[in-house]
């Protein structure tokens, strides 16, 4: 198993030749992801198949190697958003069916179907355009997008019989239809999705009725995976999930209320960096740009390598605390462009060269991802998709 991503592979071979060691890297769990595919896997009826949403760089992970272990680990499919994504994987040896979810670019449809990537059609401009990039081809493969009321991509009843008959009329086979929920992990109310449903169902009959079969269906994300198994169908398409991390307190709350409270998501990604420098800072003396954090007290302050250029965003300041020996440590002032000032006074043993977690678990406490998009005022899917996208990932038990 590749242990890098692409984007990464040669700044490690490079840093490792010259004797260098980055100042900021990312660590997968190997036995956090294969519990989580075990445990989506244990959800479902059999015959029902997994995939695995590696989009935007498998959420901040590492498409390639999060990619390959899912799949180890028993993941059916995979799902990236534009078929340059595909493309990658393919490059890498991956072989798995693979789904784009996004639309694909009319110039880009010969080549994706060429590799063996299944596209994504949700309006007639879509159907007309791979129609024409698969003239006297064979082996083209679609998964038709049905609007049921998130308005994004997606056809509407008028239009999906008459793409569906236009795309098998021209060869393609249509092998999936599915949809996507507006507001499942949003609220303890899943009325709306209720309705998102039933009109998907009412689709699906539609199309059986004029003469178009399609083998896979599917709807569920992570929440209707673990929430509701009517949602399942041919196969659910699990992303945040996969990574360990709940996609909202609402679906977690929901899980409760459903009896599911049991089922334990164990996060893939730690967040680490190093102490580069300590100095001790006398009672009174700002710290930072801005002058916006003054000591109270004489104060041992440590310098860490990392900033928002890092993905560590700036609304942290003066409100986070990362984990240095498995202490909480408080961040002091303003996050700079790629330093990061921490109070470690109360840790005494504090020394450079110390790791520091930015985000993950040290000893008995904990960074989690959605108490830093609280901080930053954004969803814990943004922090991990935005960590460090230039660090190494580098794979631990």
């Amino acid at each position: 198993m590749s242990m890098n991503p692409e984007s990464h592979e040669s700044l490690e071979d490079s840093a490792r030749l010259s004797g260098w060691e980055p100042d900021v890297w990312i660590e997968l769990s190997q036995g956090a992801l294969a519990h989580n595919v075990a445990l989506f896997r244990s959800l479902l009826a059999p015959g029902c198949r997994f995939m695995a949403v590696v989009k935007a760089n498998a959420y901040g992970h590492g498409m390639v190697p999060i990619a390959q272990a899912a799949l180890a680990a028993g993941a059916d499919w995979l799902g990236v958003f534009h078929a340059g994504e595909g493309l990658t994987l393919r490059d890498h040896g991956v072989t798995a069916p693979i789904l784009v979810l996004g639309p694909t670019p009319p110039e880009s449809m010969r080549r994706a179907v060429d590799a063996g990537l299944c596209l994504t059609v949700a309006s007639p401009g879509a159907a007309d355009a791979l129609v024409r990039a698969c003239a006297g081809q064979t082996g083209a493969r679609a998964h038709l997008k049905v609007e049921t009321g998130t308005h994004r991509q997606g056809f509407d009843a008028a239009q999906l019989i008459n793409a569906a008959q236009q795309l098998v009329a021209a060869g393609i086979a249509v092998e999936g239809l599915y949809t996507h929920y507006a507001d499942i992990e949003d609220t303890t109310d899943h009325t709306y999705a209720e309705s998102q449903l039933a009109r998907f169902s009412e689709l699906r009959a539609q199309l059986a009725a004029e003469g178009v079969s399609v083998p896979l269906s599917h709807t569920a994300c992570t929440a209707a995976a673990i929430l509701f198994p009517a949602t399942h169908f041919d196969m659910v398409r699990v992303g945040i999930g996969l990574y360990g991390l709940w996609p909202s307190k609402e679906t977690r709350v929901s899980a409760g209320m459903l009896g599911r409270d049991q089922i334990e998501l164990r996060p893939v990604m730690t967040w680490k960096t190093r102490i580069r420098q300590i100095k001790t800072v006398p009672a009174g003396s700002y710290i930072g740009y801005g002058r916006t954090f003054r000591t109270t007290h004489d104060s041992r302050v440590a310098i860490l390598p990392v900033g928002y250029a890092d993905g560590y965003d700036r609304h942290f300041s003066s409100r986070a605390h990362v984990l240095v020996r498995g202490v909480r440590a408080p961040v002091l002032g303003r996050i700079c462009m790629n330093l990061t000032m921490i109070d470690v006074t109360d840790i005494a043993d504090a020394a450079p060269g110390d790791e520091v977690v930015l985000l993950g678990q040290s000893g008995d406490e904990a960074v989690q991802a959605a108490d830093l998009g609280s901080l930053a005022g954004t969803i814990h899917y943004e922090i991990v998709t935005r960590a460090a996208p230039c660090a190494p990932r580098r794979w631990v038990p």
